[in-house]
């Protein structure tokens, strides 16, 4: 048995995600944004996303676009405002991002006593955005000067817009990572969301990772949470818990309820209570 089982109860844990809305500094905040309405939203999804039944919720920046490679002092002391008035509301294990940027990720975790994070922690990145230089080696000297001892990393191997800058498989990626970073679990997702990895993508990172659980990152659904199940130790998931299955929609607690009742109808097929 791995972490989550501890964590999250099971060991294929479905971890919500927590979209908050643009924040200050961000070009969506204007004109008319409040940091009021963004912890209102906040706390609609959330008790959606716990009434539904989620295993777990992740509380990310996700409308901080176009994502900052590092993120801002505004950003950060925004979501540390509203997560901490969700705080004493949450009922699960939950962790927080600040995507794109680690070291930034690892401050707002120690912030807000996250127990869990995932990020694109390693690597150098390219994409629309430019390049991501990635000092895994700071950030980790950050995160035990922080004390930060139990927090469990997701690492990326994968990502939905990005490249790994190098001719290596990500096979080949996810083993290095598991050499020089010791990653508490890999995160490996489709190239695009929406889309899931592929069955030999996910059967050649799982053969490199040794034990350590791997997660997909997109394209699980209702309709296809027994097949990740069946490839993968869990997975996050956004958009189709929301409204119509919409990015920009709130989430929408039935739809949460229905599809956990997919994810425990796997489960329980799969032997696991």
């Amino acid at each position: 048995m791995s972490f989550l089982s501890e964590l999250f109860g099971t060991e294929k844990p479905i971890i919500g995600l927590l979209h908050l809305k643009a924040l200050p500094g961000d070009p969506l905040y204007y004109p008319g944004g409040s940091i009021s309405s963004v912890a209102d939203a906040a706390k609609r999804d959330l008790d959606a996303l716990q009434s539904g039944g989620v295993d777990g919720i992740l509380i990310t920046n996700e409308f901080s676009m176009p994502y900052q490679k590092r993120v801002s002092a505004v950003t950060l002391a925004a979501m540390g405002r509203v997560i901490g008035s969700l705080a004493d509301q949450i009922s699960l294990p939950w962790g927080a991002e600040a995507i794109y940027d680690g070291d930034a990720t690892i401050e707002l975790c120690a912030a807000v006593d996250a127990t869990f994070t995932r990020c694109m922690f390693t690597g150098a990145w390219a994409g629309d955005l430019g390049l991501i230089d990635r000092d895994f080696a700071h950030t980790m000297r950050l995160k035990s000067a922080l004390r930060l001892d139990n927090l469990k990393l997701f690492h990326f191997v994968t990502s939905e817009g990005e490249v790994y800058l190098n001719d290596r498989t990500t096979a080949q990626i996810a083993d290095s990572i598991m050499f020089n970073c010791m990653p508490d679990a890999l995160v490996v997702g489709g190239e695009a969301p929406g889309r899931g990895p592929s069955s030999d993508l996910v059967s050649s990172v799982r053969e490199a990772a040794s034990g350590v659980p791997v997660v997909c990152g997109t394209g699980c659904r209702e309709e296809t949470v027994a097949d990740v199940f069946s490839r993968c130790d869990g997975a996050f998931v956004g958009t189709c818990l929301k409204r119509d299955g919409i990015f920009s929609e709130p989430v929408d607690a039935r739809r949460v309820a229905s599809f956990m009742a997919a994810a425990r109808d796997a489960r329980e097929r799969m032997g696991e209570g």
